[in-house]
């Protein structure tokens, strides 16, 4: 006796979906090994702790690091300043959205277009001519736009948008 076998998916759809899948797979964050500095909440794809992407020192460092040459409305001459570039660190969270809120540790908080993110290298500054950024000195994070590569960033919208002692990222 034959029994009818009813058409189920292709196996083709199956193979195809599966590798669709890979992606996100390949992409999701490991947790930090050191103290994390910042955490990213909000609307993210790669969470890596709970529902939040958390970074220590070394994972952000590995994130197109980036090193601005720049004089800033806060301190006395240029400065070097390096750390990742900002929408690095939104890309490997996953996050989506327009924007992005930054907290300082003091509760200071800045909303940022994510534009400004991709029309100019702002960084998210650890380092202050070699020397890693204490909290009194504007640490352990510094949105910092390239101020002396583009002069019209010298404005109060950008400045309040520089927030220095960053700790928490979300994206609405």
């Amino acid at each position: 006796m034959h029994q009818r076998v009813t058409p189920g998916v292709p196996f083709g759809l199956i193979v195809i979906l599966l590798l669709a899948s890979l992606p996100t797979v390949a992409s999701s964050l490991s947790p930090p090994t050191g103290e994390v500095i910042l955490t990213v909440s909000g609307d993210i794809d790669h969470p890596n702790v709970g529902a939040e992407a958390h970074f220590d020192r070394d994972m952000l460092m590995t994130l197109s690091p980036m090193v601005i040459e720049t004089r800033t409305p806060w301190h006395k001459g240029p400065g070097r300043y390096e750390g990742p570039l900002f929408r690095a660190v939104l890309e490997a969270a996953g996050a989506q959205g327009d924007q992005v809120r930054v907290r300082a540790l003091n509760d200071y908080e800045a909303a940022i277009p994510v534009s400004d993110l991709y029309d100019y290298d702002v960084i998210l500054a650890m380092t202050r001519n070699g020397e890693e950024m204490a909290i009194r000195d504007f640490g352990p994070l510094f949105v910092l736009y390239p101020f002396d590569d583009h002069p019209e960033l010298l404005t109060e919208t950008i400045r309040f948008r520089s927030v220095w002692q960053v700790g928490r990222l979300h994206v609405p």
